[in-house]
């Protein structure tokens, strides 16, 4: 498949554009991750968990929503979400004046579904992804909305790419970024930024084994599902992958990695340990494969982990994470 990816002009004109509507999220040094390690790594963090309605979301659906027409706007727009894409489609919907009916997973925590409606937003509740998904496209048909994907499109990547410009503009130098892969639109943008700044860099992807399309994608070379989704990283639970943002992986990813959920507990659990941070499952991902299976291979290395977001009660961290 041919697609047009967001050139970097065009992403640095689109973060000037955004303005204070998104924030540069501080990128530091995790010394606690490298003492922990302790091979010679040098591990930075980008801490999207900071930015507007808690995660990187707020970039993909502000672009988006910002380049509607005013009659597309006037019709409102729609969105599908286990909850960070709605908090963030919602929160949008309310910078630019435009009405949003959202699909949200039955199983969504009900803080992301309080902060949908606190935002203004209609939520409407689905029974899992793939019903989901025919929801918010029968809304689309049956009511003319604009459908705000979670994960697919130039718009989308180009919000997520201003991720990766930051990364570039922040850390001067790194060999490789980890990035979690839910429905595979923030590696996406963020890896088609990097990579057009800094060619040699390595853009590795870390992917729940319960929701593995993009992995299964990358192996059989076209877009892949999966029958149902299976991980307490519901964040990165996409039923599927889609050709656009699957292309801009399989042009600037180098591969897939997928870690277990107690791999992802046992992060989670560390990152509070170690950093003070409670962060919901998607967020701990890439710690988790970095602390996991890919350890050894980048021992000595400068590594930047995308820590992607966190929308999450105390309960439910209290009830996932491994503190051990």
């Amino acid at each position: 498949m041919s697609v047009d990816a967001p050139h970097i002009d065009a992403i640095r004109k689109l973060r000037e554009q955004l303005g204070d509507d998104i924030v540069r999220t501080p990128l530091l040094q995790c010394t606690g991750i490298e003492d922990e390690l302790d091979n010679g790594t040098r591990v930075f963090g980008k801490l999207e968990f900071l930015q507007r309605t808690g995660t990187f979301k707020a970039r993909g659906a502000l672009s988006v929503v910002s380049q509607l027409t005013a009659a597309q706007r006037a019709q409102g727009v729609t969105a599908v979400s286990a909850g960070n894409h709605a908090i963030a489609v919602a929160y949008a919907a309310k910078t630019f004046g435009v009405h949003a009916k959202l699909v949200m997973i039955s199983t969504a925590n009900p803080l992301r579904v309080a902060a949908c409606r606190a935002l203004g937003a209609e939520v409407i509740m689905a029974g899992d992804a793939h019903a989901a998904f025919a929801r918010v496209e029968a809304i689309r048909d049956e009511e003319g909305r604009f459908f705000v994907h979670p994960f697919e499109g130039p718009g989308i990547a180009a919000g997520t790419g201003t991720l990766g410009l930051e990364i570039c503009e922040q850390c001067g130098d790194f060999d490789v970024v980890l990035v979690p892969v839910g429905g595979g639109g923030l590696i996406a943008g963020v890896a088609n930024a990097v990579r057009q700044l800094r060619p040699q860099c390595r853009v590795i992807g870390i992917e729940p084994f319960g929701a593995d399309s993009m992995y299964r994608s990358f192996e059989s070379g076209k877009p892949e599902a999966v029958d149902s989704v299976q991980t307490i990283a519901d964040s990165l639970g996409a039923p599927f992958a889609a050709p656009y943002s699957f292309e801009l992986c399989r042009r600037n990813v180098e591969r897939i990695v997928r870690i277990d959920d107690d791999a992802i507990a046992r992060a989670m659990g560390f990152l509070f340990r170690r950093m003070k941070i409670a962060v919901e499952p998607a967020c701990a991902a890439a710690t988790s494969a970095l602390l996991g299976p890919l350890r050894d291979e980048l021992a000595g290395r400068r590594v930047v982990l995308v820590f992607c977001g966190s929308n999450i009660d105390w309960d439910t961290w209290r009830s996932q994470a491994i503190l051990a």
